[in-house]
Formats: structure tokens, sequence, C-alpha cells
């Protein structure tokens, strides 16, 4: 204990610095904007700052980007709340009662109960980034690449599950489908080539940052544009600063919130959009006054703002520990991390163990810009959500074709850019999520050498892949998420114990 304090204290040092500053609040408040207007996400926005952070100081690009990623899932809330259309998908949860709120002039009012419960969500969620890392991180080191496999596996079933309430099956295809492309190129072992099909330029596999920024940006950009534009709500601001009474009203809710909001984060692949919308919907069983939410209840605008944001420090546990994100914003960060000479995963403890309290400090300091930026900036902020998308929607172009190029200077890598933003509108049309696609793509390479390695250690043997203790957890639990969705064993599990009586 004595020893991690050591570390916090230390950490801290590294960023009592006027460039941290700096760099918090020139991020953070990109990242606001970012999430303010609607069609540019918080993952696009890791992305797109990714390229530009290459020759920064390890340290201070990975504080940019989780500074970026706070701002934009908070700042999604503005346009939730003043254009009934959620800034991030994360933010979808707010527009229920946020907008609403706006509509009957409690504009100001319904912002500054968004700033605060993302403050005191994002806090909550560090606090156990901070207990739960170390721990997870030694846990982890027992995990070989048996675990890897099974985790892999569980990742992209449980976000399909997630992500696709409706049918799970899309979201599992689409998670499928990225750990095929990530099988693309030269394999991990003996660099044989797969799926080229002679041309050389697959033969370094599809890079991740290209990838992302099609599936997040250039996708976002044609949904946007196929959409009608939104109209803003005629009340804008009475009051930003929310009462004391009414954050002491909804004082359970807020921690039950962020406490679900937090380990929603923590399974792989789920997101921020999940912990909204699984702590609103616990919210609104729990509250009194439930006749309220959807007309613009501000006990479930708390609910949903204090989740998303407690589910950024949650995404971030799994990522660090694991190296397997939480979420899409987390996966850009892993990335990030990977690119910068970090080394996330089950060692991280023992080879850079400042490093994990460092991201500590770069929650709680972009926590903290956010709020002070959230409050003091929100008039300014509204006249962004005015700019015309003709004029914004093109430059954010150019910056998903500039990105992933100023990284390796290919222009393949624009070429990859174009075909999976293409593909990702495609599957958006045809309601197939996201988030399992990206994180397929994350998890391919681990799950190859991880599958491959255990057969070599095994000799052939697939036996330790299901009596190993944690490999026996991992494939009961993945194999239960499987049965769970299937429509036949819904009805016979609910007709067991009555439910469909109820």
């Amino acid at each position: 204990m004595f020893e991690g304090l050591g570390h916090l204290f230390a950490a801290f040092e590294t960023f009592a610095n006027f460039t941290t500053l700096f760099n918090v609040c020139w991020a953070t408040l990109v990242g606001i904007t970012i999430g303010a207007l609607p069609g540019l996400t918080a993952t696009m926005g890791v992305a797109l700052l990714t390229t530009l952070t290459y020759k920064m100081a390890p340290e201070q690009a990975i504080l940019v980007l989780i500074s970026c990623y706070v701002g934009a899932i908070y700042g999604g809330s503005r346009s939730a709340i003043l254009l009934n259309i959620p800034g991030t998908p994360a933010n979808a949860a707010t527009t229920l009662d946020g907008f609403p709120l706006a509509k009957a002039g409690r504009a100001g009012e319904a912002m500054g109960l968004a700033t605060t419960s993302s403050m005191i969500g994002t806090f909550i969620g560090v606090l156990f980034l901070a207990i739960i890392a170390p721990a997870l991180a030694e846990i982890a080191l027992d995990f070989q690449s048996y675990e890897y496999f099974w985790l892999a596996i569980f990742g992209v079933v449980i976000a399909g599950q997630m992500c696709s309430f409706d049918d799970a099956l899309k979201g599992w295809i689409a998670g499928f489908l990225g750990l095929f492309v990530a099988m693309i190129g030269q394999e991990g072992i003996h660099a044989e080539e797969r799926f080229v099909f002679g041309w050389s330029e697959l033969s370094g596999g599809i890079a991740l940052i290209p990838a992302l920024v099609g599936t997040f940006g250039v996708a976002e950009i044609l949904t946007v544009m196929r959409n009608r534009a939104a109209e803003m709500a005629t009340s804008v601001v009475d009051h930003v600063v929310p009462r004391w009474k009414d954050l002491w009203h909804y004082r359970r809710t807020v921690v039950r919130s962020g406490l679900i909001g937090t380990a929603v984060g923590i399974i792989p692949g789920v997101g921020e959009d999940i912990g909204a919308w699984i702590s609103y919907a616990a919210a609104r069983r729990a509250s009194k006054e439930k006749d309220q939410f959807g007309k613009g209840s501000k006990e479930g605008l708390c609910a949903a703002e204090t989740g998303n944001n407690a589910a950024i420090p949650g995404a971030i546990i799994p990522a660090l520990t694991l190296a397997v994100p939480g979420s899409a914003p987390a996966a850009v960060l892993l990335a990030a991390m990977l690119i910068h000479g970090m080394r996330p995963g089950p060692m991280i403890m023992i080879e850079s163990p400042d490093f994990v309290f460092q991201v500590v400090w770069m929650v709680v300091l972009a926590t903290l810009a956010m709020g002070i930026f959230g409050i003091l900036l929100t008039r300014p902020l509204l006249k962004i959500l005015k700019v015309p998308r003709e004029r914004l929607m093109p430059v954010v172009f150019v910056l998903c074709v500039i990105g992933p190029y100023a990284i390796t200077l290919r222009l393949f890598d624009i070429y990859v850019t174009l075909f999976f933003g293409i593909l990702g509108f495609i599957l958006r049309e045809m309601k197939y999520p996201m988030a399992p696609l990206v994180l397929g793509v994350i998890l391919g390479d681990i799950l190859d050498k991880s599958l491959r390695r255990a057969l070599v250690l095994a000799d052939g043997d697939m036996t330790p892949f299901f009596t190993r203790p944690i490999s026996a957890v991992l494939w009961i639990t993945t194999a239960l998420v499987i049965l769970g969705a299937i429509p036949a064993v819904q009805r016979g599990v609910a007709r067991l114990f009555g439910w469909n009586k109820a």
C-alpha cells in the first residue's frame, strides 16, 4: 500500500509543471468541442490527436489523448441537451431528459447538472482505477496463452451482445469480421503471408489507426451528411451552476450510476454508451419519480451523465492491465500507448509502475479542466453548435485523411481509411454496431498468437484450454452469454422461472 502511495506522489511530481497544465487545458477544450459537434465522436477525436502527438514525449502525448477522451464524452451532452442529438453515442441516454429540460427553458440547469454529474462519475471511476488496476495487473500475471485466447473470444462476444441488444448476431458478425481483418498480412510467429492475394501492400497487415479513423471518422461524416440538420432549442441558458440541494437529493443515484458505469467500462469492448443506458435504467427502476423519466427528469439526466463518464476510467483499467480495451476510444488510446513505446499488459506493474499512477493523475487533471470549462465556457461553446455542417464536415474529412497518412507516409493507409469509412457507413445503415468490429481488429493479433503458442506449449493438446481454472471461467461465461442470446433459450428460462407470467 505504502509503495503504491509512493508511486502516486511520484506521478504527481511528474505532472506538476506548466507544460502539463497547458496540454490538459487545450486538449480538454478540443475534446469538449469535438464531443459537442454532432458526428465527431470521442473515438474520432482521440484517433486524430494520436496522429498529431506522434513527436511528443510519451507521457505528455497520453495526457493529451486522455484529456481529449474525457472532454469529448462530456462535450456530447451539450448537443444532446440543446439539439436532441447526442454528440457522441455515450450521450444518447442524455437526450431523453436533457432536451425536454431545454425546451422547458431550463437548458442552463440541465447543462450544469450534466457537468457536475460527469465530474463525480469520473472521480468515482478514477478511485477504482487507482485501486483495481494494480491488483488486476497482479492477477493478470497468472494469464498465459490459453487465458488470453479465451479473453479475446470473450471480449468480442460480450461486446457484440451488449452493443446490439435487439440482435446479438449482428454484433458477433461485426466482431468476428474485425478478427478476420486482423488476420490479414504476415502472421506473428513465422511471418507467413495470409489473405494478401499477391498485393504486397497487405503484407504488413491492416494498420489500426487508418481502420479506426475510417470506421469512426469517415463513416460518421457520411452518416451525418445523410441525415437532416438539427434545430437548437429556442431557450438556451438560464443558470449554469447547479444547486447543491439537487445534487444532494440525487446522491444515491449518482453514486449508484458511478459504480455501474465503472463496472460496465471494465467489460472489454462495451463502452460508455452502455454504461449510460444501464445506469439510466437502474435509476428509473429505483426512483420514486418514475413518471418524470423521459419528460425532463433531473434524476435521469444525472444518472446518464454519471454512468457514461464513470465508464472512462473503467475502460482504461483493462487496457492498462490486460492490453484489452474496455471501449472504442480506449482501443485507440491503447494503440497510442504502443506507438509511444508503452507496454500495457500484465507486466506493467513490474516494468512501469509509475505509469499506471500517472494515468490516474491524467484523468484527474482532465476531469478538473472539464468541470472548469463546462461551467465557465457554456455560452461561447454554444456558438460552435451553430457552425453549418456543410462547412465543418469537409474540414473533418481532410483531417481524417491527413492523420493516418502522417504516421507512416503511405498512400495505402489513405485507401484503407476510405475503405473502412465506406464499409463502416454500410454496416451502420444495416444496424451493425461498430465497437465489436474495432475490438476484433484489436484482439485479433492476441487471439492468433495466443492460440498458436498454446498449441505449441501443449503439443497440440486442446485440454488445457478447458481445464485450467481461469480458462474454464472464461469459456463457460462465453458459452452462457451465447446461449442467453438465443431466443429459444430465453423463452425456456422465462418459462422455467415463471418470468413470462410477470
